[in-house]
């Protein structure tokens, strides 16, 4: 077992305030390795080094900024089934998942590798006499991230390569669930020759959280999880003056309409629900099965999710891993639990579900609920595990207005062959990321992830020109050189004629 530390100013840094966390193996649900929790003093120490090192990185040129990025991309080659394999040690996803994960994430930085012509501002001549005006867009300064555990790769890497890439410093704060990505990340940054300060790591529970919140150093935050702390993480951050994108929770519908593929939709929900444990913030928990689709889409979608194959994520034949916790397995299974209380048909039981030579993993085999009503807290909350709901409506209107009225805004799907429907649904649903006959919707990297409603808190969305937007701050400058013609003092507003 090897304790987890910090990694401050490039290398790492002992944890000194003397609280620990433990790290756990999912699938034997032991104690694998501690993590350090940082202090407030610690965390300042990491904002203090990332301070420091900003007026020399931001002075770096976008190109040699983005040089260094492109190394660290290489090395993502060489380390992605190492980083894969410690996504999974500490996670429980299934290798082939966090291999994927790491994909996602790399992807983002090849977006960031361009960042000398995202930089690039506009320019206007002779807006006036003898004036011109252009605009440019320049750096923060110490922005922090603060990730959750279903993503300890991909969502660090949503954020910090932009950040970097536009002259900022970032002191990442990972989940204390799955720290050991981070780390290594920050490692993999010092080999391809970042300098030291420019990236750092704290590890920590919510007092490493306030710390960030509340540091006058620290410009911008940026938050993955769910709902209420995305609502604190903004208003808590915002109320110190800093620039926040808080990502929050969701409760993703399919739509399944009667003219539906329904073998294509089958498989999509298995995945979509399934896949990782649904403990992603873009799974599907909800089948909407308008008209007709009900009972042919539950004939095939049952025996499947009876046959899923659960195991370790070390094993390749498993297609869903055990849940990240103890604790968490227990708040998922009290939801089947108030499923069955609330009157939805429970058709498919993953609770009694245990494996040999894993006893003590944290596995849940896949649940299936149908008549799912819309007032059941099953249906209202996230319950962020391998749960399916089933809701049937009657119509295209009433499955477009159930989506429409759920709190959360994250994502959606329909699944059609009618060109119409879904065109008419992508206008009309009120979510940020829609899928049409693709049911987890999650954009490229040169595009842009963001929800709708209390899904984000925030103006901007992650990576993307939304990314580049939110780390730098735009300058408009207007310039005369003066040509020896004085007109003398002008009281009035410039009206550049």
């Amino acid at each position: 077992m090897s304790d987890i530390h910090h990694y401050i100013e490039g290398k790492r840094a002992e944890g000194a305030s003397g609280r620990w966390g433990n790290v756990y193996n999912p699938a034997t649900g032991e104690k694998s390795r501690r993590v350090a929790f940082a202090s407030a003093s610690e965390v300042d120490k990491a904002v203090r080094a990332a301070a420091a090192a900003f007026p020399a990185w931001a002075a770096t040129p976008p190109l040699t900024r983005a040089r260094i990025l492109f190394k660290f991309r290489e090395l993502l080659d060489r380390e992605a089934g190492a980083l894969a394999r410690l996504i999974t040690d500490e996670h429980g996803k299934v290798l082939s998942d966090a291999a994927g994960e790491v994909v996602r994430g790399t992807e983002v930085v090849e977006f960031a590798c361009g960042i000398p012509h995202l930089l690039k501002g506009e320019f206007t001549e002779q807006v006036g006499r003898g004036i011109d005006s252009w605009s440019l867009r320049q750096p923060l300064g110490v922005c922090a991230g603060i990730t959750p555990f279903n993503f300890p790769a991909m969502v660090p890497m949503w954020m910090f390569p932009v950040a970097l890439a536009c002259g900022n410093t970032f002191v990442l704060k990972p989940s204390e669930r799955d720290p050991s990505p981070g780390f290594r990340i920050a490692e993999l940054l010092t080999e391809v020759g970042l300098p030291p300060g420019v990236f750092n790591v704290v590890n920590g529970d919510k007092e490493a959280v306030d710390a960030l919140l509340r540091h006058p150093d620290v410009a911008a935050v940026s938050f993955v999880g769910s709902t209420a702390i995305a609502q604190y993480i903004y208003a808590t951050a915002a109320q110190s003056g800093k620039r926040v994108q808080a990502l929050g929770g969701a409760k993703n519908h399919m739509v399944v309409m009667p003219d539906a593929d329904l073998d294509q939709a089958t498989d999509a929900l298995m995945g979509a629900a399934y896949g990782s444990a649904g403990e992603r913030c873009m799974a599907v928990s909800v089948a909407v099965a308008v008209g007709g689709a009900g009972d042919r889409l539950m004939d095939k979608l049952v025996p499947r999710v009876r046959s899923l194959k659960v195991g370790p994520g070390t094993d390749p034949e498993a297609e869903m891993g055990p849940l990240v916790t103890g604790q968490h397995l227990d708040k998922v299974r009290s939801y089947v639990d108030l499923g069955v209380e609330e009157g939805a048909k429970l058709v498919v039981d993953g609770r009694g579900l245990k494996l040999q030579g894993y006893e003590n993993g944290f596995f849940l085999g896949g649940c299936l609920f149908d008549e799912v009503k819309p007032e059941m807290r099953i249906y209202k909350e996230e319950i962020f595990g391998p749960v399916l709901s089933v809701v049937r409506t009657p119509d295209f209107d009433s499955a477009t207005k159930l989506v429409n009225d759920h709190e959360y805004g994250n994502g959606v799907a329909i699944f059609t062959r009618d060109g119409d429907a879904a065109r008419e649904f992508a206008n009309r649903s009120q979510i940020g990321m829609i899928g049409v006959n693709v049911p987890i919707p999650v954009p490229m990297a040169f595009h842009s992830f963001g929800g709708w409603k209390r899904s984000l808190f925030g103006d901007m969305a992650v990576h993307g020109m939304e990314g580049v937007r939110f780390y730098t701050r735009l300058k408009t400058v207007t310039a005369r050189w003066p040509t020896g013609i004085r007109a003398g003092a002008e009281y009035v507003m410039p009206t550049m004629r």
